[in-house]
């Protein structure tokens, strides 16, 4: 009996010891099931990927005609090479067809391409069973395994990395291993010439755009940065950006300022409070904020956030006007940051 656990799964895929049976590919992650399966067939199509013949079916097929999963793994191969056989959407349905295969698959390669799975599942039990099988789960990446395939993908195309990209990317990416590697495929070829990335790369390729140009709009205005302002409106609104939704967006940036500047005025060190906030700020914004925190008095941001709803309800009243009040309210706020 051979359950792999889902960490062993790399490390496998590098020497697989079987030389026919059958493949259970399972778990949530359907990105990283399908790349763990076609892993597996790259390494049994060997160096001549068109001596072997590989068949593809879905489980569906299968149903449909259950004799042909037999019938295609049985089939001797026109040039000799090995046969593989891959079917998708692997289900319990399939678990009678293989039962005549587990212990002898006719020199074949079977790969089962499967969603997450319980440990009764009754084409998860065969599999791990059969002498001749081996499952594979699956999971989502962790923190740890999407930090080593980032590395390993610059790595391996000679790509140097700035100290902080790792981290920006792991907070960037999810966990689903197809967007992952679509992201990285991005960022490789971004990078082919110049063969370096850096922190703002990733962000400008990988990032929510429309969210980050408006996180350097409430910095800018927090700072008293006008000329970094005008640039990011500029963006942001030749984005189709509402300019509504920056004002609303500006009004919690201010609130949120206030609440910590009150913490800060009770004794405790800006940094303190942003460590201890919730949702805790992204770290690429931790020291701009610290930065607003130290710069706003609370009286200051008293009369900013009554600006940003006075701005707001004209606004509302002159729609045509939106943007003109959005940017003569941003602009009046940043003045008020750089004369402190």
């Amino acid at each position: 009996m051979t359950a792999l656990k889902a960490h062993e799964v790399a490390r496998y895929l590098q020497r697989p010891d079987l030389e026919e049976g059958i493949f259970l590919v399972y778990g949530p992650d359907a990105g990283l099931v399908r790349e763990t399966a076609q892993r597996l067939i790259r390494h049994y199509q060997g160096d001549d990927p068109e001596s072997a013949s590989l068949v593809t079916l879905e489980a569906s097929e299968v149903d449909a005609d259950p004799s042909i999963l037999a019938v295609e793994a049985k089939t001797i191969s026109l040039f000799g090479g090995r046969r593989i056989v891959r079917v998708r959407g692997a289900a319990k349905s399939l678990v009678m067809t293989l039962s005549e295969l587990r212990d002898d698959p006719a020199g074949a390669i079977i790969v089962l391409e499967a969603g997450n799975l319980a440990p009764r599942d009754a084409l998860r039990a065969l599999v791990e069973a059969a002498k001749l099988g081996r499952a594979l789960p699956c999971y989502a990446d962790t923190d740890e395994t999407l930090s080593a395939l980032i590395r390993e993908t610059f790595a391996k195309e000679a790509i140097r990395a700035d100290a902080d990209v790792v981290a920006t990317l792991r907070e960037t990416l999810g966990n689903d291993r197809e967007v992952t590697r679509r992201e990285l495929e991005k960022l490789t070829l971004y990078a082919a010439e110049s063969k370096a990335l850096t922190r703002e790369d990733v962000l400008i390729l990988c990032a929510d755009n429309a969210a980050l140009v408006i996180d350097t709009i409430l910095d800018a205005t927090g700072t008293g940065h006008a000329e970094r302002l005008e640039t990011a409106l500029n963006r942001a609104l030749g984005s189709a950006v509402d300019p509504q939704r920056l004002l609303a967006m500006a009004m919690m940036h201010f609130s949120t300022l206030r609440r910590w500047r009150g913490d800060v005025d009770t004794g405790k060190s800006a940094r303190d409070v942003l460590n201890s906030a919730r949702p805790k700020p992204h770290f690429s914004r931790v020291a701009t904020l610290e930065q607003q925190v130290r710069l706003w008095s609370d009286s200051a941001l008293a009369t900013a956030g009554e600006r940003i709803h006075l701005a707001t309800e004209e606004s509302r009243r002159r729609p045509a006007l939106a943007e003109a009040v959005l940017r003569r309210t941003l602009l009046a706020l940043c003045m008020m940051a750089a004369a402190h």
